[in-house]
Formats: C-alpha cells, sequence, structure tokens
C-alpha cells in the first residue's frame, strides 16, 4: 500500500487517466474528487462491504429454505 499525505488542492495521478484531488480538509473528514474514465466503477469501500454482506446472507437463506423445502417431501 502507497501512503500518500497531501493537502487542499492537491491531487494523486493513478496510470493516465486517474485523477485524485483533495478539495477540502475539515477536521476529520475529507472531500476528495475523482476524475476517471466513465467505464471505471468508483465505489465507497463500504458499500462494497454491505453488498458483500447482503450477498452471502441471502445465500445462506436460500441454503436454509431448500433444505426446508427438501424435508417436506
Amino acid at each position: 500500500m502507497l501512503v500518500l499525505s497531501r493537502k487542499a488542492g492537491e491531487t494523486i495521478k493513478i496510470a493516465d487517466n486517474i485523477e485524485v484531488k483533495i478539495l477540502e480538509v475539515k477536521g476529520d473528514t475529507i472531500r476528495i474528487g475523482i476524475e476517471a474514465p466513465k467505464s471505471v466503477d468508483i465505489v465507497r469501500g463500504e458499500l462494497v462491504q454491505s453488498i458483500t454482506e447482503s450477498n452471502a446472507e441471502s445465500l445462506t437463506l436460500d441454503v436454509n429454505w431448500l433444505s426446508t423445502l427438501k424435508g417436506k417431501e
């Protein structure tokens, strides 16, 4: 993992087509802007984790549901 310190107005370049700009720093909150091609998915990490957990829970429920149905035969 690369760790960088940046100030408001400074940028980070990723490859040739992605730029991350530090827009504002207020206390423990940082606002960033990301310029990237539309083909690049940009998603908050906690959203991905929530979806992953929800999908795992759904799979568990489906297996339990199928086991219940199988037992009723």
